[in-house]
């Protein structure tokens, strides 16, 4: 009866077996189905372009030549190559250790202001900005005329305000009127003069409205006599406005050049100085008897202070590094800031009742807790900026392009940027990839960790 009982029971088991089996290949088709058209897509835009250029690593320019590893060997011979490769190690180094940073410190000080939510918003509106955007704000930003780069304005501001400009950096001396230039831009009178004498240094390339207000003329001046034991003479714009006149002769209309720096030099040595008049006069009284050679040093025709060169060769990385971490910084901090709103309170608490200020409770608590969020986010960038391309090209001026390549653009410009060796930008793609991948796995096991 037994026997009988298990025998009749066999088969509806098999069949709800079956029935089970057949649910699941439904189910996996039609989750087939489902995927099937993101897989397309997939394999279209990342599987077959990373094997394409796999592949056409290993060809010429022209891509009819197999040249097997020349690419990859030349890639590393290429000084311009070698330089990208430096480049994207300093980004590498600097950008995601500064973003990380202050993501943490300003995620850490927006849960201490009232208007936090504001704040956050101010600062993740970069985001929005699209690089060629951002890096046509920074281009103009960094420009080295202070009337439009912002930078240089601020700089020139500064610098001026604790460092008097030269009064006549277009100044100069017609040849053979009398004065000669020196080396160091200052001018001096080609012969000796003694006291008792009066002398008239005339200068040219000034426009009269540049002129500082209440310059006077400086025909009286040139008129005067020197006493004995002083020297005298007078300083002024030889160029009589509307025409006449005569060179080196100082006439009536002609305006003398006031707060000019006059020395009175013997022997190689300044005795005496002083600084002209408003109508370009100037005396040394109380000089010994002798020959003296009169000087308008350098400093009355420097040029005047124009900022920083930001974009020039030796300092383009880190201004466009500058850049990206105006647009990141948002990121970081709002990444940072959600792994901070999951902290236990209590431990923190715990922390400040046992005596710990708000460094300590920092340093030994906040930070350690955020150490999982704070390696995602630092990989996260990591990867980001293995990538960087439309700052670095749209930032750095043509002449320094190659002084701020990184790898990204060093790919398209050996590729489509005047190189056309796409066999050797291919390598340097796979290159690329190859950096890439490790900090994308460590990434992905991350997730995966903290899933479980």
């Amino acid at each position: 009866m037994t026997a009988t009982l298990t025998k009749t029971a066999a088969p509806p088991a098999a069949a709800t077996v079956a029935r089970k089996r057949r649910a699941r290949r439904r189910g996996r088709t039609v989750a087939l189905l489902f995927v099937l058209p993101a897989l397309l897509l997939l394999g279209a835009l990342v599987v077959y372009p990373v094997l394409f250029s796999v592949g056409r690593s290993f060809f010429d320019a022209s891509g009819t030549r197999f040249v097997g590893g020349d690419n990859y060997t030349e890639m590393f011979r290429d000084p311009a190559t070698l330089k990208a490769v430096r480049n994207t190690a300093i980004w590498v180094v600097v950008a995601p250790t500064l973003l990380t940073g202050l993501g943490l410190i300003l995620a850490v000080l927006v849960e201490k202001i009232r208007w936090a939510t504001a704040f956050k918003l101010l600062l993740f509106m970069p985001m929005a900005v699209s690089f060629l955007a951002a890096g046509i704000i920074f281009r103009l930003a960094y420009d080295e005329d202070p009337d439009k780069g912002v930078l240089n304005a601020a700089a020139v501001g500064v610098h001026d305000a604790f460092q008097d400009t030269a009064s006549y950096p277009t100044a100069r001396a017609r040849d053979g009127e009398g004065l000669t230039r020196g080396a160091d831009g200052s001018y001096r009178t080609g012969t000796s003069v003694s006291p008792g004498d009066t002398v008239a240094l005339g200068l040219v390339g000034v426009a009269p409205k540049e002129l500082p207000a209440g310059a006077e003329p400086a025909y009286p001046a040139a008129a005067r006599t020197a006493g004995p034991d002083e020297l005298r003479g007078v300083v002024y714009l030889d160029f009589t406005p509307g025409g006449g006149g005569k060179q080196g002769v100082v006439d009536r209309r002609e305006s003398g050049l006031p707060k000019m720096e006059v020395e009175a030099v013997r022997d190689g040595k300044t005795v005496a100085s002083t600084t002209t008049a408003a109508d370009g006069s100037f005396r040394f009284p109380g000089l010994e008897t002798g020959p003296y050679t009169v000087t308008l040093p350098g400093s009355n025709f420097a040029q005047p202070y124009d900022g920083v060169s930001w974009l020039g060769p030796a300092l383009v990385t880190p201004p466009i590094i500058g850049a990206y971490l105006w647009i990141w910084t948002g990121f970081a901090m709002v990444l940072i800031g959600a792994g901070l709103s999951t902290l236990p309170r209590d431990s923190l608490e715990a922390a400040r009742m046992d005596g710990a200020n708000e460094w300590q409770v920092f340093r030994r608590i906040t930070v350690p807790l955020l150490a999982p969020v704070l390696t995602v986010v630092f990989v996260t960038l990591v990867i980001n900026v293995m990538k960087v391309f439309d700052l670095v090209y749209i930032i750095a001026p043509g002449p320094v392009q190659e002084d701020a390549t990184v790898l990204a653009t060093q790919m398209w410009l050996v590729s489509f940027g005047g190189g056309n060796d796409q066999g050797l930008g291919s390598a340097l793609g796979v290159l690329l990839l190859l950096l890439v991948i490790p900090a994308m796995v460590f990434n992905v096991r991350r997730f995966r960790g903290s899933q479980r």
